[in-house]
């Protein structure tokens, strides 16, 4: 039985969640809260690292601003993508003018900017607004669906 490394949205403990449990909704081990929401989560420039690296499912992170009108267009394709992928993705978001550290050390040159990361490396990114299907098409590309 292999396991993989999901971190807690809500405490940001790391759980060893059995491959076959994960559609089964697992809760964290510590504060018992779902492990998979399917609602994109708010990073910031203290728990990015953790969120990124220690994730063993892939991980893709939008990076907006809320003037930004194409971050305001896609927002709710984002978040129906991560329902639909829910468990075989982390979704989340990271606030370029809060998390300007984060924003600066991952080069985000223009916004919406999607980075998807894999072992905390980035391996894939894409500027500019997508809708979900165009979304989940380039998430396919990368080997997700």
């Amino acid at each position: 039985m292999s396991a993989i490394q999901v971190v807690c949205n809500v405490c940001s403990a790391v759980n060893r969640v059995p491959r076959e449990r994960i559609e089964q909704w697992p809760n964290c081990g510590k504060c018992r809260a779902t492990l998979f929401h399917g609602i994109p989560h708010e990073l910031s420039d203290a728990n990015f690292g953790r969120f990124v690296s220690k994730n063993d499912l892939p991980v893709l992170v939008d990076f907006w601003a809320p003037w930004c009108g194409p971050c305001k267009n896609m927002a709710p394709h984002f978040d129906e993508v991560a329902k639909q992928l829910k468990g075989k993705v982390k979704f989340y978001k990271v606030n370029t003018e809060v998390a300007v550290k984060v924003a600066h050390e991952q080069r985000i040159r223009s916004i919406p900017t999607l980075i998807l990361y894999r072992q905390g490396k980035p391996v894939a990114h894409q500027a500019g607004a997508m809708m979900a299907p165009q979304l989940l098409a380039w998430l396919k590309q990368q080997g997700i669906d």
